[in-house]
């Protein structure tokens, strides 16, 4: 969080918010902001202050304000609004205690501009770096409790969500990424530093493509957020709460699993993330649908397909050692996944 700093709002919008916060007339209410961590381009603001009732009531409150202007995101075109978009749907009525998203008090789109804001509930709780193993494996035991639930129920708002990314997204991105010759030649080259079994492991993938693709797409399809990382995830009061929807969409069985385990979280702990989340990510879904035979599970080729390319990028661009060794160790760790038994 970094140190406060004035951000102009509209009172009368301020005023309607807390209205919709704290359930009374508010007439008067003084703010002051502080930002958070955004999203590709979002702009957010952690917003505090003490709101007056019209009894003379002095309410304190905290507040995320999130401000997110147009832009492309590669292969996934509205993305930018897609937030806005499922806020204004009927998918809140979709999630439970144990898992869901902040509550939006209020949603302005200005299409003048390009960009909307968000009024969301401020969650307290314990989030990056700071979640535990436990914590991430309730993360993935309430992921899938949701996705089987919407799997099997097949309420009519899935139905209504238009501005969603594709199935193929994955799909999509692992091939473009394989046609740069950046990537794709460098493990192939004299010149790789790589230890040779996490060079093999890449080439492997590639010419296994096909074949683990069209696994894969025999998975189930489900609502994926896409974004499924320490970052966006908060612990709070023994339930999972999932902020930045930006990226959501339709995908397969995994998809996110896969982002858990593998996404810029404790290196030294991967191994051990993927243990314990793969199965607890299963055991949530057979609580609703028919879940896939766990052992011909495919997060670990997902991992590869999303982060293999990704990660070559970052060592053959890393500015530093230490930023070149980072990667190398990420891929030592998905090496040593493919080798490593599932915890029940």
């Amino acid at each position: 969080m970094n140190k406060t700093k004035l951000t102009k709002i509209k009172m009368q919008t301020l005023t309607h918010v807390l209205n919709q916060y704290f359930k009374k007339n508010i007439i008067a209410a003084d703010y002051h902001t502080t930002t958070l961590h955004g999203g590709t381009v979002g702009n957010v603001n952690l917003v505090t202050g003490t709101a007056e009732t019209e009894d003379g009531q002095k309410l304190p409150y905290q507040l995320v304000l999130k401000v997110q202007k147009q832009w492309e995101r590669y292969n996934d075109h509205g993305s930018w609004r897609r937030e806005y978009d499922l806020y204004m749907s009927d998918l809140g009525t979709t999630f439970s205690e144990t898992f869901r998203w902040p509550t939006c008090y209020y949603a302005e789109m200005n299409a003048e501009e390009n960009e909307f804001q968000l009024w969301l509930e401020y969650i307290d709780g314990v989030s990056g770096l700071d979640l535990s193993v436990e914590m991430f494996e309730q993360a993935a035991l309430e992921l899938g409790r949701y996705q089987g639930k919407l799997y099997a129920e097949q309420p009519a708002v899935l139905k209504s969500l238009t501005n969603l990314s594709h199935a193929d997204l994955m799909k999509n991105t692992y091939l473009h990424y394989r046609s740069w010759p950046v990537v794709y030649d460098y493990i192939r080259s004299e010149d790789c530093e790589f230890p040779p079994h996490i060079r093999q492991m890449l080439i492997d993938m590639d010419e296994h493509s096909d074949e683990v693709l069209a696994r894969i797409e025999q998975l189930p399809i489900v609502l994926n957020h896409r974004d499924f990382w320490v970052t966006n995830l908060i612990y709070a009061d023994g339930n999972i709460a999932l902020i930045d929807w930006d990226t959501s969409g339709w995908g397969y069985f995994g998809e996110d699993i896969a982002s858990l385990v593998a996404d810029e979280c404790d290196i030294e702990q991967m191994v051990e993330y993927y243990q314990r989340c793969v199965p607890a990510y299963y055991k949530g879904f057979a609580e609703y649908a028919e879940a896939p035979p766990l052992a011909d599970h495919c997060v670990h080729e997902m991992i590869l397909f999303v982060f293999g390319y990704r990660l070559v990028e970052g060592y053959v661009h890393a500015e530093s050692d230490a930023a070149k060794e980072e990667n190398l160790r990420i891929l030592q760790k998905v090496y040593e996944m493919e080798h490593s038994p599932l915890k029940a």
